[in-house]
C-alpha cells in the first residue's frame, strides 16, 4: 500500500509544482486563479489522499483525507470569489483573452447589476 501512496503523493508534487509555474507564468489574475484552482487544489488532495495509503488508516490517515474534503468543497468557491470581485473591481482581463462571459451575462441580464 506504501507504494500506491508514494505514487499519489509524487503525482500529486507534480501537479502543485506545475500549479506554481501557472502562477508565475501567466498573464493575468483570471488565468492565474485557473491554474491555482485547478492544478494545485488537484495536486493538494492527490498528496493528502496518498497520505493514508503511505501512513495508513489512523489519525493521521483520517485528518488529511478529512482536508481534502475541505479543500475540495472551499478552493472552487474562493477562487470564483475572487474573480468575481477581481471584475467587479475592475481587473483587466489579459489583452489576449478571447471573452469575457461575465460580462456577456451582466449584459444579456443573467447577472444582476447589483448581484
Amino acid at each position: 500500500m506504501s507504494e500506491i501512496g508514494i505514487a499519489l503523493i509524487s503525482v500529486g508534487i507534480a501537479f502543485d509544482l506545475f500549479g506554481c509555474i501557472g502562477l508565475v507564468r501567466l498573464p493575468d489574475v483570471y488565468n492565474r486563479l485557473q491554474a491555482a484552482t485547478k492544478c494545485v487544489t488537484l495536486g493538494t488532495c492527490m498528496i493528502l489522499i496518498g497520505v493514508p495509503f503511505y501512513v495508513g488508516l489512523n489519525a493521521i490517515g483520517i485528518k488529511a483525507i478529512l482536508c481534502a474534503i475541505f479543500i475540495l468543497l472551499t478552493s472552487p468557491t474562493g477562487a470564483h470569489a475572487l474573480a468575481r470581485g477581481s471584475h467587479r473591481s475592475g481587473v483587466p482581463l489579459w489583452e489576449g483573452s478571447v471573452g469575457d462571459r461575465y460580462k456577456e451575462d451582466k449584459e444579456g441580464g443573467v447577472v444582476e447589476e447589483g448581484a
